[in-house]
């Protein structure tokens, strides 16, 4: 049997792969479902995570989606359940959380092909507070919670652990209530107004899928800011 830790370098699947190797649970390989809009912090502690693995002698796989996220987002086309057709899925979030459907799927897919049917189990990193995101699978294993770790837990040991998830200086988990894609249709107002005012390039670039897009994010939160001065020129 081997053992597999599934890990996106959030706060949780992170502090579960440091509790992980400190105290020698079998692990044999990590993966990590690469999206290519990641905030540069979490790639910051992948890099350091891939040095680790390394030194320890445990393999490490990138998975990427079959058509690229930004394509399959404003390009692809899609027939609607009216029958309607429209290009691209949109942001991924809320109710159309099409972006973790698929990594679901790719990465079954791959340690399937890899270890056989029933050949391996996979650390998930899903803090024990989060009831509600449990399923029963006899390939997933939730070592947080059986560890007890929440969510707050699990922050506070990734940042004694010396991972900070720092970008112009701002610790991401102290302006976002999760750090995922930086795209995320997820994200509520307070996250979009700190974006702008600690990540601008970030919201520019958010700002510019949402045009392209053509619709908002599912609380219609995105606030533009036409008086600042430097965003003037996308509107």
């Amino acid at each position: 049997m081997k053992y597999v830790a599934s890990v996106s370098y959030g706060k949780d699947s992170l502090a579960m792969l440091l509790i992980l190797l400190e105290d020698k649970y079998q692990l044999d390989e990590v993966i990590f479902f690469d999206t290519g809009m990641e905030f540069k912090a979490i790639y910051d502690i992948r890099n350091r995570i891939k040095r680790i693995l390394k030194r320890k002698g445990i393999k490490y796989t990138e998975l990427k989606p079959k058509i690229p996220f930004v394509e399959k987002m404003l390009e692809v086309i899609v027939t609607k359940r009216n029958g309607e057709k429209q290009s691209g899925y949109g942001l991924c979030g809320g109710l159309c959380r099409w972006g973790t459907s698929e990594k679901i799927l790719v990465t079954d897919r791959y340690l399937e092909d890899r270890y056989g049917k029933n050949g391996y189990r996979v650390y998930v990193g899903i803090a024990a507070d989060e009831k509600e995101r449990f399923k029963v699978d006899i390939t997933k294993c939730y070592p947080l919670r059986f560890w007890g770790m929440t969510e707050e837990k699990c922050l506070k040991y990734c940042y004694n652990c010396g991972f900070e998830w720092r970008e112009n200086g701002i610790r991401l988990y102290d302006i976002f209530d999760r750090v995922s894609c930086w795209c995320c249709g997820n994200k509520n107002k307070k996250e979009l107004d700190n974006m702008l005012t600690y990540l601008p390039n970030y919201y520019l670039d958010y700002i510019k899928l949402l045009k392209r897009i053509k619709k908002n994010n599912k609380k219609n939160s995105v606030v533009v800011r036409k008086a600042k001065e430097q965003f003037i020129k996308l509107f």
